[in-house]
């Protein structure tokens, strides 16, 4: 899994950005074990991407859709998620898987724009992501060292997703003013799980850094882990740094019901 393994760092977000609209068609197309080639053909058949060329419909695909949602097995439980949840929690999922399949993008998120906003600082901008891109380069990040035309284009790209998940404003400018982000209770409930059901124990979940994407500390999860404990899903119980869970669900199935019929 991304977001803490030390992955270099790739310009995959050319391909796509947030692709909201096009990840919610490819899920209304998508069954359970399809392939990469299975569903680009399927995709094709379908007439929902009348103004996407085939090679790009290839790429968005092949280099966004699989790395974020069939590598993750989450395709699956997204689908529902796409069709009977409110948009901002989907696409507070799609945040997160996106952010986890891009560990620049994730590290940017959590370097850069949960450093500015405690800070009191509301806006961000081009040049601050280019800095940060400049830096990852300069420490051997990167599989090999990037071009200044591609730090720029690849600035312009972590600036351009975080304003598609609502993270900054949508307006095209050089300087972007920060949005505040609130995680989720159905979001926290969703990836809770999924790292339970990935065998890892309860402190280790709390201490997870995809929390960090939320500007979350250990201490943060814990307490809004209670917080959902009163609706019944899960029982948390701590003393000092010692969390144990009781786990209500007894498979993402049974979470994903819940977000879909409240």
């Amino acid at each position: 899994m991304t977001g803490g393994s030390k992955i270099r760092y790739t310009t995959q977000l050319q391909a796509g950005l947030g692709l909201i609209e096009e990840t919610k068609s490819l899920l209304s197309i998508y069954k359970p074990g399809m392939t990469v080639s299975e569903l680009y053909y399927a995709a094709l058949e379908s007439g929902l991407f009348p103004m996407v060329s085939a090679r790009r419909l290839k790429n968005i695909i092949g280099e966004c859709f699989s790395p974020r949602y069939l590598k993750t097995d989450s395709a699956r439980f997204l689908k529902p998620i796409s069709q009977n949840a409110p948009a901002h929690v989907f696409n507070q999922h799609l945040f997160v898987f996106t952010a986890l399949a891009n560990q620049i993008l994730f590290n940017f998120i959590i370097e850069i724009y949960w450093n500015r906003y405690p800070g009191g600082r509301d806006m961000l901008s081009i040049d601050d992501a280019r800095d940060f891109v400049s830096q990852a380069v300069n420490e051997g990040k990167t599989q090999k060292p990037w071009s200044e035309t591609t730090i720029r284009r690849v600035s312009s790209y972590l600036i351009g997703c975080c304003a598609d998940y609502g993270m900054l404003s949508s307006k095209r400018s050089p300087v972007r003013q920060i949005q505040s982000i609130r995680l989720e209770e159905y979001t926290l409930l969703f990836f809770s799980y999924w790292l339970h059901f990935q065998q890892m124990g309860d402190n280790r979940i709390i201490k997870h850094n995809l929390w960090q994407l939320f500007g979350l500390t250990p201490d943060d999860v814990r307490e809004e882990l209670k917080r959902i404990s009163k609706k019944d899903w899960l029982i948390v119980q701590s003393a000092a740094d010692v969390t144990r869970i009781s786990w209500r669900f007894n498979s993402l199935e049974e979470v994903v019901d819940v977000i879909t019929e409240s």
